[in-house]
């Protein structure tokens, strides 16, 4: 299937979700050719490189939080965060929150696909779903998604307490918020968390996306610890400590034909 060509839509509006969490709405005459309902689906926000001659460019990847249809017309938002550690990665500094904080109303931002979405399995008896505020944007559509009756944790990492949403979720699952000031300098912290939790019977589906150091602990416990298989756990790193989201992709890559 070919990739969807890229296409440019207008700025909106912004507004601070949270201190540490800037939400972009576009939309404009270009949001027309974008397909229905993708929310938890990724899009690339593409920027051009200034003084490059051979026309190269960057892409950050970035979750579709809402797609909706107002009197306006149709909008999504795009949820940046903000909580800056000196890398050039898609959430932490980079060329792209930079675009957020700097964008206006009536301005145009190339963006490519959508991806494909990656959410829980309903069908299974509970649902364990973790990771930090890169994938609080897609925790928050799949707790939406999940059936009335589920039930089972979330466990968000979060930069501080004032980085709490008040999230749409069946009464049945618990959200277990993590404090972490230095997101992926104490890599420990999500884990932790998580391995504390009770294992409660039957088949569970376990989603799980943050940084790549804790990634591979919790890779580890959910594999190791606990058995699963890939039919019951999605698990991937949205950025890595230190690192561009380009050179991320990289090591991304190794590990996965590693493990």
């Amino acid at each position: 299937m070919n990739k969807p060509a890229p296409r440019d839509l207008t700025v909106i509006r912004k507004t601070y979700v949270t201190p540490n969490m800037l939400r972009v709405t576009l939309g404009g005459d270009g949001i027309a050719s974008f397909p229905d309902d993708q929310e938890s689906a990724y899009v690339k926000l593409i920027f051009p490189i200034d003084g490059d001659e051979k026309d190269r460019v960057l892409r950050r990847t970035y979750t579709v939080r809402h797609d909706r249809i107002t009197d306006q017309g149709r909008e999504i938002d795009i949820d940046f965060v903000m909580h800056g550690d000196g890398s050039d990665d898609n959430d932490h500094g980079g060329p792209a929150s930079n675009w957020a904080v700097n964008c206006k109303p009536g301005d145009l931002i190339t963006i490519g696909g959508p991806g494909p979405k990656k959410l829980v399995d309903p069908t299974a008896d509970w649902f364990l779903i973790v990771g930090d505020m890169t994938a609080l944007p897609a925790i928050s559509v799949n707790l939406e998604t999940l059936p009335s009756d589920a039930r089972g944790y979330a466990v968000i990492e979060i930069a501080s307490e004032a980085d709490m949403q008040d999230l749409q979720k069946p009464e049945n699952v618990t959200i277990e918020w993590v404090i972490n000031p230095h997101p992926g300098e104490n890599a420990n912290a999500l884990p932790d968390v998580v391995k504390k939790l009770p294992w409660t019977d039957g088949r569970p589906s376990v989603w799980a996306a943050c940084e790549f150091t804790a990634m591979k602990m919790l890779r580890d416990h959910f594999r190791n610890d606990r058995g699963l298989g890939k039919d019951d756990l999605y698990i991937s790193s949205y950025w890595k400590l230190g690192l561009n989201e380009d050179n991320h992709k990289v090591i991304k890559a190794e590990d996965a034909q590693a493990a």
